[in-house]
């Protein structure tokens, strides 16, 4: 590896870094480990796919990146800045760089509040004059295809492809560098879905903008992403080029992942090979020793019960925690 390659296969001067990043919620059964030393690099004008089952950390990664959720440890920069002691004040300059769409485009709005007031509050937080905030109003209309009428109107009034056309500008508003899509299309229509998808892959190709697009979605992320992470249980398994991960993926879990996925063409369907996992997955509340994936891989062996592989480069530039790939 290159002085210049970073443990995720990216260039060390990144939009977004994270070091051994780990998230803990404390419950009434215990201590729930949400993310377990995540290490990860996005790049500017990168998009980044975040996939894995659902409960695998990936949607409380995001939120620890936008700081809505406390890391336990590690550091969480943004442009070389560590997130982690910013004040108030710090912590509003940086969320002007780095955005979230969230999952629900029916819970992210507020229903008392018409289109134009929600898409304008990060505006009016930032201090922004009435004038510039009703003039980049109707660009951010503009920009998601919605006409500029829709500022007067209220969510309910609205589809669910409308509504995150909604949340999407009103991300953009303060033209951040980073926007985190938190499974951005899985409650809409799969028609709805392609729209919102071409909208932000147009987006990124006018403003440069990076994507951490999170989803459990593997046909999604096929057509969006650059590079794809895969999580497993708190950590990552498998960081590769899209390419890599679809054509000669590595990981055993990986694997099985996309094996699992349905394909539209029948004979091809037929024609690959599955990976069947044994087991449920485990608990966050007691992970297992060694290798997390363990106790469901086909290939595990004594040494994966009690030494937990790191993730390291392997094959066609990817990286993997495996001990046998």
């Amino acid at each position: 590896m290159s002085p210049s390659t970073s443990p995720s296969g990216s260039s060390s001067a990144s939009l977004l870094s994270l070091r051994d990043v780990h998230v803990r919620f404390n419950t009434a059964a215990g201590v729930v480990r949400a993310v377990s030393g995540v290490s990860l690099d996005l790049a500017v004008g990168e998009t980044l796919g975040l996939v894995g089952e659902s409960g695998c950390g990936k949607s409380t990664l995001g939120k620890a990146i936008m700081k809505l959720v406390p890391a336990a440890a590690g550091e969480i920069r943004v442009e070389g800045i560590d997130i982690a002691p910013l004040g108030r004040a710090e912590l509003t300059d940086m969320r002007r760089k780095v955005q979230m769409i969230f999952q629900d485009p029916y819970g992210s709005l507020n229903p008392r509040s018409t289109v134009g007031r929600s898409v304008a509050q990060p505006m009016v937080l930032a201090g922004w004059k009435p004038d510039a905030i009703a003039a980049r109003l109707e660009t951010l209309l503009g920009w998601v295809g919605l006409p500029s009428e829709a500022k007067q109107r209220f969510p309910h009034e609205f589809s669910g492809g409308q509504r995150q056309r909604i949340g999407i500008a009103r991300a953009l508003a303060l033209g951040p560098k980073l926007i985190i899509c938190d499974e951005p299309v899985s409650a809409l229509d799969v028609s709805v879905r392609a729209q919102v998808i071409n909208l932000l892959e147009d987006l990124k190709t006018e403003f440069g903008v990076s994507y951490l697009f999170i989803s459990h979605d593997l046909s999604v992320v096929e057509h969006i992403a650059d590079r794809v992470a895969v999580m497993y249980l708190g950590t990552l398994v498998e960081v590769g080029g899209r390419d890599q991960i679809w054509r000669t993926p590595q990981h055993p879990y990986t694997k099985a992942l996309l094996a699992a996925a349905p394909i539209a063409n029948p004979k091809i369907a037929r024609m690959r090979q599955r990976t069947v996992l044994q087991g449920e997955l485990p608990s966050p509340l007691n992970p297992p020793a060694g290798c997390p994936f363990h106790s469901r891989c086909p290939i595990a062996q004594d040494r994966c019960r009690s030494e937990r592989p790191e993730l390291r480069p392997v094959s066609n530039g990817a990286q993997a925690a495996c001990h046998f790939v």
